[in-house]
């Protein structure tokens, strides 16, 4: 029975479904430490490899329901990550460039594609049509090489898959239009039919998707749950298009953007949705790809060499022109052109839905019997070996232009935005989280530092007291580990917490400092001494008086992801403090990251100074107010649910400081309770002892 089982599990194809999987796994990891020295990208050497194993290679394995199950998840789980990492105010600002992009790649390819199918090939009409299709449509294959890089909100980028997006829906309306006229069912109502199915789709996803998501996420708090509810959402999208007529891959990319604002990029969330799909669902996709690739019908028939040869050079040149008309029109650089031709040359999720509708369609019959297919067996496989070529091409012209504009980036940014520290300390565990989560938004990934600290009684000796410290600093650690972020942990033995915070800020370079909203009412002298409310407790008005850092004094009640809209009230002359440009820098980049509305409330003269010092990519509102700020009513009227109210405070005597401040975290404490609110304290002129005499 031994040997028997032996013999089943190493006989070709592989049946047993460990050891099949624990083969793909171990391509999965081999693969890259393999291709790397022979510098392949990737993705190709997974198709490779897909190829190799695959029914037309060593037969190792089937392309079974197991592998298309996973591979049509793959090709998904693409779509939807294009849609979640768009920046939504680039695309907007590029909207007209993707459709013109949409329009050039779709246009072009339809042309090459008729001139190949009838006058090169000598296809009727109808099959010609439907090759031209084929080429024109595409697939973002090498997207997780450009995310890899960190550039997917690079114009090219947004341009690329916006672009995308538009040619496939042609190319599969093209494809539905040219099925109906082939089968003789476009009358009237066939138009009528397409229209309404392919607008109510798009409603329901970008409508109703973000509602239900916003509900959920204010609701849920479990990692696994919300999770699960982005894969229900991006498989729901998926079949919501095919219902309408349209591939599955539209509704995916619809349902990334209809998540794109819900789900940060620097969230936990989205790091464990690019694990997954990099380390599953898109190698499987991949694998599925190269398993398509027949070796035998391809070099045993001349006709599929000769048809093969005709695709791949006209969908190559169609492409190319494509994307250098639209380089010249929008005055692209040279990488950023052959970054888009890398994005856009690639035919695989589309391609294939096109060729097996026309390969499935059988026209009639010729006299011995043989069906007339309205796309036949040479173009199929034809197909195959574009899609191997153009795939190929796509990863190394991809890899190619995504290098070098990485290494090109902006400098400036890098420069105003290195040396990142904050510091976040941690007693109430069911703030931790959201602490740990405003403090990432706020700063760039690649130039912070996170420090957790729990500060002891250096009199104590309890053993309770600490495992308690322990436990917090190793939640806050998993709430940055989660978002992929590595938290400097610091237990900390002083005489009271105020001495361990200005203690860390001093031996760290803390730039920012965020401290959560008193749990519990205090009245203290240091307390009064600010002239604040007793909201605050004893231990933020001296910690704000011994540091002279960005702080921010937070009080979470809704996901910082579900948050509509950021408005921020500034104080009358806030632009002459010195850490004025700090604070609106950490704010726009919270804003945009999580895809939420910025409206600042100021001066006319601070207006004019925030909008001199704007970036390009500032999407920010900006509305004039000469609201005194002793009338607090008036001044927080536009605040309205899912708001998160931003109040740009000041130490006393310094130059934005006024007096009604006083009042404002009671104020905002007693009316403003169902709303995240954050209190902010700018780095000010002088130093620590200058502030402590204002006294």
């Amino acid at each position: 029975m031994q040997l028997l089982a032996l013999h089943t599990a190493f006989s070709t194809p592989i049946e047993d479904p460990i050891l099949k999987f624990l083969l793909i796994m171990t391509i999965v990891l081999g693969t890259p430490l393999l291709l790397n020295r022979l510098k392949i990208p990737y993705l190709l050497g997974l198709i490779i490899a897909g190829a190799i194993i695959g029914p037309h290679g060593l037969n190792l394995v089937l392309r079974d329901s197991s592998i298309i199950l996973s591979g049509t998840a793959g090709m998904l789980y693409i779509l939807f990550m294009a849609g979640l990492e768009m920046d939504m105010a680039d695309f907007k600002r590029n909207s007209l460039r993707s459709f013109a992009f949409g329009l050039y790649t779709f246009i072009v390819p339809m042309l090459f594609g008729i001139v190949s199918g009838y006058y090169i090939l000598g296809y009727p009409l109808l099959s010609s049509a439907l090759m031209a299709a084929l080429f024109a449509s595409q697939t973002l294959i090498a997207y997780p090489i450009v995310s890899k890089l960190g550039i997917t909100r690079d114009k090219a980028v947004t341009i690329a898959v916006g672009g995308t997006i538009v040619v496939d829906i042609l190319a599969l309306i093209t494809l539905t239009v040219v099925v109906g006229m082939a089968t003789g069912s476009t009358d009237q109502q066939f138009w009528y039919r397409l229209a309404a199915s392919v607008f109510g789709c798009g409603v329901v996803i970008l409508w109703f998707f973000p509602r239900i998501g916003r509900w959920f996420f204010k609701r849920c708090s479990d990692n696994i749950s919300q999770y699960v509810f982005i894969l229900v959402v991006l498989f729901l999208g998926a079949y919501l298009t095919q219902l309408a007529g349209l591939e599955p891959i539209i509704g995916a990319f619809l349902a990334g953007l209809a998540m794109n604002r819900l789900i940060p990029r620097t969230s936990p969330l989205m790091n464990r949705i690019e694990f997954v799909g990099n380390a599953i669902f898109i190698p499987f996709f991949l694998l599925g790809v190269g398993m398509l690739i027949d070796y035998h019908a391809i070099i045993g028939s001349w006709e599929t060499l000769i048809v093969g040869v005709v695709m791949i050079v006209m969908v190559t040149l169609a492409k190319y022109i494509a994307a250098v008309l639209t380089a010249k029109s929008f005055r692209l650089s040279r990488n950023q052109l052959t970054l888009l031709f890398g994005l856009s040359v690639a035919h695989v999720a589309g391609t294939l839905a096109v060729v097996m509708v026309g390969y499935n369609i059988i026209l009639g019959h010729t006299p011995e019997g043989v069906p007339i297919r309205l796309l036949d067996e040479a173009v199929l496989n034809g197909t195959i070996l574009m899609i191997l070529c153009t795939c190929t091409i796509s990863t190394f012209l991809t890899q190619h232009g995504a290098h070098h504009i990485a290494l090109g980036g902006p400098q400036t940014e890098r420069r105003v935005e290195q040396g990142e520290h904050v510091l976040i300390p941690v007693s109430h565990p069911k703030s931790v989280a959201e602490a740990v989560g405003l403090g990432i938004a706020v700063t760039k990934q690649k130039h912070r530092s996170l420090y957790a600290l729990n500060a002891i009684d250096n009199q104590s000796h309890s053993t309770e007291e600490v495992e308690a410290a322990e436990k917090m600093l190793t939640t806050a650690a998993e709430a940055s580990a989660a978002a992929g972020i590595h938290m400097h942990r610091l237990l900390r033995y002083d005489v009271n917490i105020v001495n361990a915070i200005v203690s860390i800020v001093r031996e760290r370079n803390i730039t920012d400092l965020v401290l959560g909203m008193h749990e519990e009412s205090e009245h203290t002298s240091a307390f009064n001494t600010l002239g604040s409310s007793a909201v605050l407790g004893s231990t933020i008005p001296r910690v704000l008086l011994r540091t002279n850092v960005t702080t921010y004094i937070y009080r979470n009640q809704q996901p910082l992801s579900t948050v509509k809209r950021h408005l921020v009230f500034v104080p009358r002359r806030a632009e002459l403090e010195l850490g004025f440009e700090t604070w609106v820098l950490r704010i726009r980049h919270l804003a945009h990251d999580t895809g939420a509305k910025l409206i600042f409330y100021a001066t006319q003269a601070t207006i004019d100074y925030l909008q001199r010092k704007r970036r390009k990519a500032d999407i920010a509102t900006y509305i004039p107010t000469e609201q005194s700020w002793e009338e607090l009513p008036r001044l927080f009227a536009p605040v309205s649910d899912d708001d998160c109210l931003w109040v740009i405070m000041s130490r006393r005597d310094r130059i934005s400081y006024t007096a009604a401040m006083n009042r404002i975290p009671a104020y905002v404490e007693e009316h403003f309770a169902r709303n995240n609110h954050i209190l902010l304290f700018p780095v000010q002129a002088g130093t620590d002892s200058e502030l402590l005499k204002t006294l």
